[in-house]
């Protein structure tokens, strides 16, 4: 690949970049093309998991891109995450679980390492998983306000989770990859 060119489109909220490049095929020859790339920053998700109580944390709250796209209240079902403003994966997803959903962490457990839309978003998603009891919760979770949060924690039965999935209450990419991976992977055996 060689990079021809990148044009700053807009830089509002996060940062949309016309890229111009020309890609050598398969066959030798050279390819000029141009995509257009939304960077909003690496993320870090966490499925936080009671084995006691066989239950999951999950969290609710609006997420305008799906409003626009057709979720009719915008609302979304999602495991704790966010962006890692230049924090390393897993000190970013401690401090996202504390002020998503009042739970305080040890040390989470990361097991993907993936890019969720990469034929538009450069973003790259870290994704843990952690042991939790009740003495974990210490706080209310919910969010800040001052960046437009307003989150409600749910616990939800992992049996319930997975019917969830099936009847599309949770569409969300990374909650089902760490749903199912707790059920490929026996966390509640």
């Amino acid at each position: 690949m060689r990079l021809d060119g990148v044009d700053c489109l807009s830089d509002n909220w996060y940062h949309l970049y016309r890229v111009r490049f020309a890609l050598k095929r398969r066959t030798g020859d050279w390819q000029e093309q141009t995509r257009e790339a939304y960077e909003r920053g690496n993320g870090a998700g966490i499925l936080l998991f009671n084995r006691e109580n066989r239950t999951i944390i999950l969290t609710r709250q609006f997420r305008m891109p799906t409003f626009v796209n057709g979720n009719e209240t915008g609302m979304l079902i999602e495991v704790p995450a966010g962006v890692l403003d230049d924090r390393a994966p897993n000190a970013a997803v401690i401090a996202e679980v504390e002020e998503e959903t009042g739970y305080k962490i040890g040390k989470p457990r990361q097991v993907f390492d993936v890019f969720m839309s990469p034929g538009s978003v450069t973003e790259r998603l870290h994704l843990f998983v952690a042991e939790i009891t009740a003495d974990h919760l210490q706080g209310e979770g919910g969010g800040k306000y001052d960046e437009g949060e307003d989150i409600s924690v749910l616990e939800t039965p992992f049996a319930d989770a997975i019917a969830m999935i099936a009847d599309g209450r949770i569409r969300d990419a990374k909650t089902i990859m760490l749903i199912q991976y707790a059920q490929l992977n026996g966390l509640f055996d």
